[in-house]
């Protein structure tokens, strides 16, 4: 449980890594959501309903099309998603890339950023604090 906990711990922080990796260094652009790619969920996640929690329901992926530094149109699908939307088409949003890969860009927003690092750092901080007190409530007894 220790061990799974840390490696959960570890991912959140590489994950958190990348997401302020991409915050400090990385490029914006503004970008409009053309359309929304509705997927059914595998989980609960961030495909969970807000008015009825449920977790079964298709998610809303948003489609953005942006213009990077080199002049070039780009589109991406966003890889968090959510039912009800957390955009609407046409909506304006910014865009984070790096230079040497703008086909990798994220919205800049909570979910994109910040849900997979806390999620991660979240479950790992609790596995591995669930394992190590039994641990010591184990070698307490003996």
């Amino acid at each position: 449980m220790i061990a799974f906990g840390t490696l959960f711990f570890v991912i959140g922080l590489i994950t958190a890594g990348m997401s302020i990796s991409l915050l400090a260094n990385g490029e914006r652009a503004q970008g409009k959501v053309v359309s929304l790619d509705w997927q059914q969920s595998s989980s609960g996640g961030s495909g969970v309903s807000r008015k009825t929690r449920t977790h079964n329901g298709p998610v809303a992926h948003p489609v953005v099309e942006f213009t990077a530094a080199d002049g070039k149109s780009r589109t991406f699908t966003s890889s968090s998603g959510s039912n009800p939307p957390s955009y609407d088409v046409g909506e304006r949003v910014e865009v984070l890339y790096r230079a040497d890969s703008p086909e990798d860009a994220q919205i800049n927003g909570f979910a994109s950023l910040w849900l997979l690092p806390l999620v991660f750092g979240g479950l790992g901080l609790v596995a591995a604090g669930i394992g190590t007190g039994v641990v010591v409530a184990m070698r307490r007894r003996s």
